[in-house]
């Protein structure tokens, strides 16, 4: 093969084939082309985005299949509305939860108020906590499945700092650290 061909020919394995995968921030950006890549791949995708992204949601949802859920990730429900929304569409656990969600507020640190520094750790980080939480309770109808996996995604930003990203920079930080030290359950 040249450049452009693949070996052995088209892909025909769909790895996600009849799995549930819910993916945060899937409006647009990173996590439109997540839902799009496990949609090929077989999953049932749920995706997930705030009520003022709705159109852009609907769009992406349509697009691959998949069921759309307007959800606030930071709200203190968010992972039972997860779970009861794919038990009650797919009566099934989830196999595949992606944290893409994320924002930012950027000002240099000294001009940073608590409440742009709360609104980004509480979005890109602290939201995946309690979400994980509930998905993980074995109990949980539409929660995680055995085997199923739970990825958060960081950003270079959390290993290198950048200016004017002290709070983003923390929660990225913080995304890496909570993988690790959740990766045994």
């Amino acid at each position: 093969g040249g450049p452009g061909t693949v070996p052995g020919g088209p892909l025909t394995e769909r790895p996600l084939e009849g799995k549930v995968v819910v993916v945060t921030g899937a409006a647009r950006g990173i996590g439109a082309a997540i839902a799009q890549v496990v949609a090929r791949e077989g999953a049932r995708v749920v995706a997930v985005d705030i009520p003022a992204a709705g159109e852009g949601l609907s769009a992406t949802a349509n697009a691959i299949g998949g069921s759309a859920l307007q959800l606030d990730i930071t709200a203190p429900d968010a992972g039972a509305r997860i779970a009861a929304h794919v038990a009650s569409r797919y009566g099934k656990r989830i196999h595949g939860m992606v944290h893409n969600a994320g924002i930012t507020r950027d000002k240099l640190l000294a001009n940073t108020d608590a409440g742009r520094w709360a609104s980004v750790l509480g979005v890109n980080l602290a939201a995946e906590l309690r979400i994980n939480q509930v998905l993980l309770g074995p109990a949980v109808d539409g929660g995680l499945a055995d085997g199923g996996r739970i990825v958060g995604v960081s950003s270079t930003s959390g290993l290198a700092g950048n200016r004017g990203q002290a709070n983003y920079a923390a929660s990225k930080a913080g995304v890496a650290g909570l993988v690790r030290g959740m990766a045994p359950d």
